[in-house]
């Protein structure tokens, strides 16, 4: 018995819709791959002792000559970047990453709850064993502008803001239209981490490359989270996309 035949420009829409999917595939796989290259590569360089006359250069510039305690830029500005720092805080993440845990049970999304809990506190766990691990003294170059007590390398606010950031990016661009909203989504995700990085070496609590090596593998991190996220739902192991599933009564 013959099955009812299939629009001509079926197997043409089907080979494009998986290739989009192996491409997109392929993208986030070396994009995670670029991620870590990065993080490993700053780290031998740092380890080497190779990396001073940049870190030097980059914090100088940002440093009245005539006084190396007065960043450059009006007063407003170092106040400014205080404010902006703190968003890449244990206690400020810790905060919204819970908020956003508890929108998705009372949602009743509780498995994407249980990976958004994982995903963060495990790029906080990641971070701070790479702390412990390199054990890079703060710069002593120049005054901090706030006060820290951790090792330096990898700045740990860079590094949790991109695991942050971009992991509740990306589950709003799951929800999210079509088009320019995804767009506006990842765009903030991105400048946040950013303005939260660049912050810490403008207020002298970390050298340059701490910074890009807290965004590579904090960065890495959120992509390969979100691979395994997209992984699970195809899996059915987390809620599709779309509306959340009311909670049962």
């Amino acid at each position: 018995m013959r099955g009812i035949p299939l629009p001509p420009t079926a197997p043409r829409r089907l080979r494009d819709f998986l290739a989009r999917q192996e491409l997109g595939a392929l993208a986030a796989v070396l994009a995670v791959a670029a991620g870590l290259f990065g993080f490993a590569k700053l780290a031998a360089e740092v380890t080497d002792g190779d990396t001073p006359a940049f870190d030097r250069h980059i914090l100088l510039a940002l440093r009245n000559p005539a006084d190396l305690g007065d960043p450059i830029g009006p007063r407003w500005l170092e106040e400014a970047a205080r404010d902006v720092t703190a968003l890449g805080s244990h206690v400020i993440l810790g905060y919204v990453t819970l908020a956003v845990v508890g929108f998705l049970l009372l949602s009743g999304r509780r498995a994407s709850a249980l990976f958004t809990a994982l995903a963060i506190g495990g790029g906080m766990l990641v971070s701070s064993v790479l702390k412990i691990g390199f054990a890079r003294p703060r710069p002593d170059l120049v005054p901090h502008a706030v006060e820290v007590y951790t090792a330096s390398f990898p700045s740990g606010h860079a590094m949790l803001s991109a695991v942050a950031y971009l992991t509740l990016g990306a589950l709003l661009m799951r929800v999210a239209p079509l088009g320019r909203t995804k767009f506006y989504v990842l765009a903030v995700a991105i400048l946040t981490t950013l303005m939260v990085g660049i912050s810490r070496v403008y207020l002298g609590v970390h050298w340059p490359t701490d910074v890009l090596a807290g965004w590579c593998g904090g960065a890495g991190w959120a992509l390969l989270c979100w691979i395994v996220l997209n992984a699970l739902q195809r899996r059915g192991a987390v809620e599709p996309k779309g509306t959340p599933e009311e909670p049962a009564g």
